[in-house]
Order: C-alpha cells, then structure tokens, then sequence
C-alpha cells in the first residue's frame, strides 16, 4: 500500500483515558521498556505503571494518530504542563514527552504533523517555550529544539574523598518524601536558572524509573535547624550512589559531603550526577577523579516575540533587530526589533531597527538559556551580527548555566 493510502486509512485526535493502555504499550515498544526495567524501577507488572501514567495521561495534552477502522492508536505525543526558571523569571513550560510512531507507519511525516500541532496548542496556552529529553537530537534540531543543559556523572575513589570541615550544623537521614525534601528544591529551583518549579506530579515522575524504598535522603540543618540542602542516595555493592545533590549555600554543600566521607570504611567509590555546567574536580584537594559531562535537556522558543517581551535581560542597550527563522512555528520566521526607553522598559516592534542579528529558532534559544554565550555562537557561524552589536549581546545576557535534572 502507498504513503497516501495509509495517511487516508488514519486521522489525528486526542489520547483520552479509554486509550491508556495503547498509550503505554506504544511507549514501551518504541522506548523499549523491558520486564527488568519495570522490576528495577518498583513496577510488579504493566498494569501497574499503566496505573501509575495515569496522572500524567490525565494532566498532559495527548494527540494522536489512529487508524480510522478499529480506533488503533499508531502515533502519538504529550505536552506535560509545567513550570521553570528562566533568570529569575517563572514561565509556563510545555514538556513533551511521550513521542513515538510504530515503525510500519514511519517516513509519514505523521510526527511533523503532530509537532506543528503541539507547538500550535502551546502557544494557545502561552507556554512560551517548550522542554524535551532527545532521543535523537539532529531529529529535534531538525524541528526547532536545541541543547540547553548538561548531565555530568562522576566517579571518585574513597581515598579522593574531601576531608571533614568543621560546620555547624548536622546532618540527618530521613525517607525521600519528607517535607523537607521539596521544601529545599523550592527554595533552590527559585535560585537556579532554568530549573523545573516541581508539583506533585512532577515529584511522581522524578522517582517514576527509580525504586523508592531503596532511596535514602541526607537532609543538611543549619545551627538553627533550618534545612538547607539535601543528598538523595543509596549504597549497593559499596558504591555510594548520589541521585542528586542540592544545597542552598556553601555550608549544606560542605556538611552533605561530610557526610558522604563518613561511609570511608564502607566503600570503595562514589558514583553520582550533576546537572549543571560545574565540575566538582575543583572543590576537592586530589582533583584527578573521573568526569564526564554528557548533553542532556534540549529546550525550543515556542513564540519569540512572547519569549523575549518577558524576559529578564540584564541591562538596556542601543536597539537591534533579531532576523529568525524556524522550521515548523511559521509565526517565528520574522523580524523582531527590541529598544529600551530612558526608563529601561523594552518595546518590541517589527520593522528594522538599529543592527541585525540573524539566527535560527534554535540558536535563539541555545543563546537566551545561556547554553552557549554569544561570541561563541557568532564564532561557529550560528549567529550573524556586527561586532558592537555582539559586545551588547554578551551584556544583555546572563552568564549563568542552567540546572535540569527532571525527567519526563
């Protein structure tokens, strides 16, 4: 049967409640999910994690291709509500997740379709930009999504361990859903660039491939025992194994690796991951550990103009002019002129105004999140402007890196 015969044979509709079970079983066949992956993250057997995606199925923006005949779900993804970070500035995130074709109905540019559709239903709810973990990142940059953020793991002998610094404070191993817990995530998602603002749902997905009741959580309190950071871990085959390491101020950090070092005599590693651009190899006195960072997050501008009127750039500058282009969002192939009055209020227009800067929806995006600075990105050609133009660039942008180690 030809491409156009089978394209007639299906139409596009949301994912409801009823198609919950298509919805998991064209998951695990396309992501590949084994019996031993459902054991390893808790799950007794399908209906279970069928039950536990049931939130998210709830929550989330399905649609879908079905087969017209016996109501086949074939293709499918899901735009996760969430909220994130930016500078300082909270915005309203589109997480898609759940995006999959059975093979015999690839090469249809059945995902093309869906994808304008989804970027179209985001911008309908003002989610601004749009966050994805790639399984294929040419696929994703060929449709306007572009690294964002970083996953360093790494790998530290017990002799590499720091020693004990004196802190005043103490450290205190609780259950991973203590109240303290997302109470410091808060705190720091608030003081990170581009990190995830979590709910509950999002707690839900966090742990949703991990097994819970093997998770411990060393909660750091300072001298007036108020919880400022926290080291989520578990030990197996001596291996201390760090899931995540978060702490609000230098202190926590020093008191949860004081902990750490305190279980010398029951390993032989540490094996862990952090999410942000800063290897750990500096903070220790024998810094010859292992590190290997690892691209992880890939973000998209949904719609520039909206983007840019509510971002928190540093400073005012003379006017410029972005020229952008994007492969699928045709409302952002255009011109956007930025010019800030006495006041440093910006105005957005669309006539030429002052310097262009020319670039695509994915090197915009790489450039707001402050993935890759501005000079670098003019320097490998992504980015084209006159050099005064550029110098403005680097001061209206923020230097700091973001932090994302959700999952989704």
């Amino acid at each position: 049967m030809d491409r156009k015969k089978i394209r007639e044979k299906l139409m596009i509709k949301p994912v409801t409640l009823t198609h919950l079970n298509q919805f998991n079983e064209l998951l695990r066949y396309v992501f590949q999910v084994t019996e031993s992956d459902l054991e390893e993250g808790g799950y007794e057997d399908d209906q279970e994690i069928a039950k536990a995606k049931r939130p998210v199925l709830k929550a989330a923006d399905v649609i879908g291709w079905f087969d017209k005949k016996d109501d086949q779900l074939v293709s499918q993804l899901a735009i996760y509500p969430c909220q994130v970070n930016i500078h300082g500035k909270i915005y309203q995130m589109a997480g898609l997740t759940g995006v999959g074709t059975y093979p015999e109905y690839a090469n249809l540019g059945l995902m093309k379709e869906l994808i304008s559709l989804g970027l179209t239903k985001m911008r309908e709810k003002e989610q601004w930009i749009s966050y994805l973990y790639p399984y294929n990142i040419p696929y994703y940059r060929r449709k306007g999504w572009e690294i964002i953020s970083d996953r360093m793991t790494f790998k530290i002998r017990d002799s590499q361990l720091p020693k004990a610094i004196n802190v005043p404070g103490t450290v205190e191993r609780e259950p991973i859903d203590h109240p303290d817990v997302p109470h410091i995530y808060n705190a720091f998602a608030k003081q990170n660039h581009g990190a995830m603002i979590r709910d509950e749902l999002a707690w839900e997905e966090y742990w949703r491939w991990e097994n819970e009741e093997e998770r411990i959580a060393a909660i750091y309190y300072d001298a007036n025992n108020q919880p400022t950071g926290f080291c989520l871990y578990w030990i197996a085959e001596e291996i201390f194994h760090i899931k995540e390491l978060i702490y609000l101020n230098q202190e926590a950090r020093k008191g949860l690796w004081n902990f750490i070092t305190a279980h010398f005599s029951m390993i032989h590693y540490v094996e862990g991951t952090t999410y942000k651009n800063e290897p750990i190899a500096f903070l220790f006195d024998d810094s010859e550990i292992t590190e290997t960072i690892t691209p992880y997050f890939m973000a998209r501008i949904v719609d520039a103009e909206k983007f840019i009127q509510h971002y928190p750039f540093q400073t005012t500058t003379e006017p410029f002019h972005f020229v952008i282009t994007d492969p699928i969002a045709d409302w952002n192939n255009r011109m956007i002129s930025l010019t800030w009055d006495e006041q440093g209020e910006l105005t957005l227009g669309d006539t030429p105004v002052g310097q262009p800067v020319t670039l695509d929806i994915q090197t915009l995006t790489s450039l707001l999140m402050s993935y890759k600075r501005p000079t670098y990105l003019h320097k490998i050609e992504r980015l084209q402007t006159d050099s005064t133009t550029l110098k403005h660039l680097e001061g209206l942008i923020s230097n700091e890196t973001a932090y994302f180690s959700d999952y989704f």
